[in-house]
């Protein structure tokens, strides 16, 4: 007899030489033949798995580096040299014309406009007719006015007269004192109602003639503000503005930096003092057509506006032609101290970085340098460098957008003309 063990089954004996296989027997086979073939199903499932696991793993890899990209074209750029220049440092200031002289014409008397005796925007001179206002009440006060100064003047001689006669009968004892200071008292009361009268006379004639309006400055008139025919009353009505126009005056102001800079030269006795000296100032208008106008510093304000910070300065300008009109925006340039020895470059040439001015330089080697400088004033579309240049250095002036510190360039050096 046989016997299979079985964990699962309880021992079983089948006899020798038996062909049926129970039916628990071939559950069991099958259960054994399923556990003999399972390697050999799962090993196709575990190759795949691992394939695709590979395949993933291979598409995380790196890919292979590229081939050397092609080395950077050099830039063409056009480049300049400082320009070595002995010049006077200067500030510029904006500034505003105002008239040195301005009058608003208002009448001094009240009545009715009769005459508007110029046209609008002429120059005027001083005593020119402008209005006439109606003077006939005027003229009728003058004249009663006169005729009181002659009543009084009449009482005035004849009491005169009494009073010489009362002074001889005195000395002769044909009269009192009494009687004599009683003439006498009414000869200095006349006298007092003749000067009285003669007062209001003056006036009425000073009334009479404001009803004629005149220029008190040379200058140009604007326009008339009341037509004919309307009252005026005195000292409120405005007539018209006058303003004069040679010289005119050119009102600026100085930022608190620049007030302590230049007070710091005056104490070291670099610069004079605008208070002691008169300083030439060059003007340049908003067009900056033709040739720049040129002023004179003549006042300087005594204490600088808290509310602003700046101190205020002025310049008188000669304006024979009329050209310039007071409300104008100008561009001062005031020297400061004697010439020097500057460098300047292009406007274009410079760049900015965070505040920081840079300029691009092109070394010996025909590569880029970044080059930090130290700017001053401008003069004449070009920029003074107070530091960071020298007169031999190539400074580019094109393309600088194309170009970093370190690119090699073709550089092209451009000469004064070009």
């Amino acid at each position: 007899m046989q016997l299979i063990v079985n964990k699962q089954l309880p021992l079983i004996a089948f006899p020798p030489g038996s062909t049926q296989v129970p039916a628990h027997r071939r559950s069991l086979r099958g259960s054994i033949e399923s556990r003999r073939n399972l390697p050999r199903l799962r090993f196709p499932l575990t190759c795949l798995v691992c394939v695709g696991i590979g395949g993933l793993l291979a598409g995380c890899q790196p890919a292979a580096a590229p081939a050397a990209s092609k080395a950077k074209k050099p830039v063409d750029v056009d480049c300049r040299q400082p320009e070595l220049a002995s010049l006077v440092e200067h500030e510029e200031f904006a500034g505003r014309l105002v008239a040195a002289e301005a009058i608003e014409i208002k009448a001094r008397v009240s009545g009715h406009l009769e005459k508007v005796l110029f046209k609008d925007g002429d120059d005027v001179q001083v005593g020119q007719p402008l209005f006439e206002i109606d003077d006939r009440p005027y003229k009728a006060e003058f004249d009663r006015a006169s005729a009181n100064v002659a009543q009084f003047q009449s009482k005035k001689d004849k009491l005169a007269s009494q009073e010489a006669r009362a002074k001889r009968f005195l000395m002769m004892k044909s009269i009192s004192q009494e009687d004599y200071d009683t003439v006498a008292f009414d000869l200095a009361e006349a006298s007092a109602n003749v000067l009285a009268a003669k007062a209001s006379r003056d006036l009425a004639e000073l009334n009479l003639g404001y009803t004629k309006i005149h220029s008190r400055i040379n200058g140009r008139i604007s326009r008339h503000l009341v037509d004919v025919g309307n009252l005026v009353r005195a000292d409120e009505t405005a007539l018209t503005r006058v303003v004069s126009l040679d010289p005119i005056h050119a009102y600026f102001d100085v930022d608190e930096r620049t007030v302590l800079r230049l007070q710091r030269l005056v104490r070291d006795g670099k610069i004079a003092s605008a208070r002691d000296t008169e300083i030439p100032i060059e003007v340049t208008l908003a067009d900056k057509v033709g040739a720049s106008l040129t002023a004179r510093f003549n006042f300087l304000d005594n204490e600088v506006d808290p509310t602003t910070g700046t101190l205020l300065g002025r310049a008188e300008i000669s304006n024979p032609d009329r050209m310039l009109s007071p409300g104008l925006f100008v561009r001062l340039r005031v020297p400061i101290g004697e010439p020097r020895e500057v460098l300047l470059i292009p406007e274009e040439a410079l760049a900015s970085d965070q505040g920081e001015r840079y300029v691009f330089v092109v070394n010996a080697e025909n590569k880029v340098e970044y080059r930090r400088v130290e700017v001053g004033w401008r003069e004449k579309g070009k920029r003074v460098i107070s530091s960071g240049l020298t007169a031999e250095d190539r400074v580019i002036v094109t393309n600088l957008q194309r170009v970093r510190a370190k690119d090699e360039v073709y550089p092209k050096l451009l000469k004064d003309g070009e």
